[in-house]
């Protein structure tokens, strides 16, 4: 059970081995607040050495309900309260917005959530719903961060591609004025169904991409490398990942309607980084899938990176 997830909540299907409070469908972010644990603020207090004599120029975050410091941070570092990321959030999607999951991690340091956008998509005869996340931290180690993240439903997998011609994610500091920036990535965000209107065109030609088998392979082994003089241990893990792969494309039902083209080849490759456990399974490496759904998996980039050179 990962030690970084402090608090969370989430719909159904549990994220991180069933950690959280379980609820059966998405909800308001009144009750997202409360299920997910983050019904607390940070106040910022003044530091002092052990001669308390004031430390100029710097502040401590504190969460008010237990008195718990999160991090050091300057004078120049706002506080963004996680009732303000929710209402951010609501004012971001509209009425009736409905959060699927939302907590924190690393006591409070960090938090996120994660809403599901009303709108749906069918693209190349898939049903695509589009996520956004929202991230921020208290301890002054990152940014303020709002992302879009497709899911293809019929396997929960990530397609968030990083294209040229959309922008997906908007992030800032936690210094200046932050009222305009979020006013900022209110305008940013308007444009998700550019993205997704985007992302449905590239996956159009994706789909015209055929792809031998041969060459899927050829690509399966560029992803996934092996060194020049590997130990018996490291063939048999990059073996093994390769295999795991193969059988994602190859093999995976959900498949069965896609010709062998690029189109199929990108979602093998967003399912494997979604879904298959690393070669060693550290106690929150899922908190790192996690992570790639608002800054990028490089494995599905450079999967379509690849595709794309083939024309």
């Amino acid at each position: 059970m990962p030690a970084n997830v402090e608090t969370m909540f989430y719909t159904r299907v549990a994220p991180w081995h069933g950690l959280g409070t379980r609820v059966e469908n998405a909800v308001s972010s009144e009750d997202a607040l409360v299920l997910s644990g983050l019904d607390w603020n940070v106040i910022q207090r003044s530091i002092m050495t052990d001669e308390f004599t004031p430390i100029p120029g710097y502040k401590a975050n504190v969460r008010d309900t237990d008195d718990k410091v999160l991090g050091v941070v300057t004078d120049r570092y706002k506080v963004v309260q996680n009732s303000e990321a929710f209402a951010f959030t609501d004012a971001l999607l509209g009425e009736g917005v409905k959060y699927e999951t939302a907590g924190s991690l690393q006591d409070g340091k960090k938090i996120w959530l994660l809403a599901k956008l009303p709108e749906k998509y069918i693209i190349e005869g898939e049903q695509i719903e589009p996520y956004l996340v929202f991230s921020s931290s208290h301890d002054g180690s990152g940014a303020i961060k709002v992302a879009m993240t497709p899911i293809r439903v019929v396997c929960q997998n990530t397609l968030n591609l990083a294209l040229n011609s959309a922008k997906r994610i908007w992030s800032t500091v936690h210094v200046g004025d932050l009222a305009a920036k979020m006013d900022e990535a209110y305008s940013t965000l308007q444009l998700a169904g550019k993205y997704m209107t985007n992302l449905g065109s590239e996956f159009a030609k994706l789909s015209r991409i055929k792809l031998t088998d041969s060459k899927v392979m050829e690509y399966i082994e560029m992803l996934l490398p092996m060194d020049d003089q590997p130990t018996d241990i490291h063939r048999k893990n990059i073996e093994r990942i390769r295999e795991d792969l193969k059988t994602r494309y190859f093999k995976a039902p959900d498949l069965d309607h896609v010709g062998k083209n690029a189109y199929r080849f990108m979602c093998a490759v967003s399912d494997f980084a979604t879904h298959a456990k690393p070669l060693r399974e550290t106690a929150n490496y899922r908190e790192g899938v996690f992570a790639k759904t608002i800054d990028g998996n490089p494995l599905i980039d450079k999967a379509y990176e690849m595709a794309l050179e083939t024309v």
